[in-house]
């Protein structure tokens, strides 16, 4: 009867360490982003003046609740540099445009800048999280 209960707790404290293994290795893969992958950042934009031209308020928004976010870029079309800083916005080529200097955007946190033109349509093309 010792040898049976001896035998259980063996199999038992095997089980514990092979879960504790598969527990650790998952977390090994955690860095580099891949837990904000299903977090990637958004543009919105709203129509905040109505004259003409009209006026633009873009906001990008990290989404990653763990995970600053970084170098991000926009697919922009012919973005006009003259329309915004470029310190908030900047055109790097047709279609390339680099948000907040390449900075990180904290986790959770919305970054925003106005522009006076008819409504570009941009979206996030590369970005990267930065996870420890």
């Amino acid at each position: 009867m010792h040898n049976c209960v001896n035998m259980q707790s063996h199999k038992a404290f095997k089980l514990l360490v092979w879960c504790s293994c598969l527990t650790f290795a998952s977390l090994l893969g955690q860095g580099k982003g891949e837990k904000c992958s299903k977090y990637s950042p958004t543009l919105q934009q709203t129509q905040v003046g109505f004259g003409s031209p009209p006026t633009f308020m873009a906001r990008v928004h990290n989404n990653c609740p763990m995970c600053p976010v970084i170098n991000i870029h926009l697919k922009c079309g012919n973005f006009s540099q003259a329309l915004v800083n470029p310190r908030l916005l900047k055109v790097i080529s047709y279609n390339n445009c680099v948000v907040n200097s390449g900075f990180p955007l904290s986790p959770l946190q919305t970054f925003s800048f106005n522009y006076s033109h008819p409504k570009y349509v941009m979206q996030p093309a590369t970005w990267s999280f930065q996870c420890e």
